[in-house]
């Protein structure tokens, strides 16, 4: 398993035999779940990385930080 780093949030990086493609979670969050996948690294890290960007709009949004 590999590990992908982006604004200080850390995500897994898996492969799926069934599927034939990449997935991950981000890691150390409590009560949230965020997933994210793609075919390729760049892929992978490109929805990892948008997926943190919105989550980190959702909790502005909600006064969160």
């Amino acid at each position: 398993m590999g590990y992908l780093k982006y604004k200080g949030y850390t995500g897994s990086v898996e492969f799926s035999n069934e599927d034939n493609c990449l997935f991950g979670k981000v890691q150390g969050l409590h009560g949230t779940l965020i997933s994210y996948e793609g075919m390729t690294i760049d892929e992978i890290r490109k929805d990892f990385e948008g997926a943190i960007d919105t989550y980190l709009e959702s909790c502005k949004n909600r006064g969160l930080i």
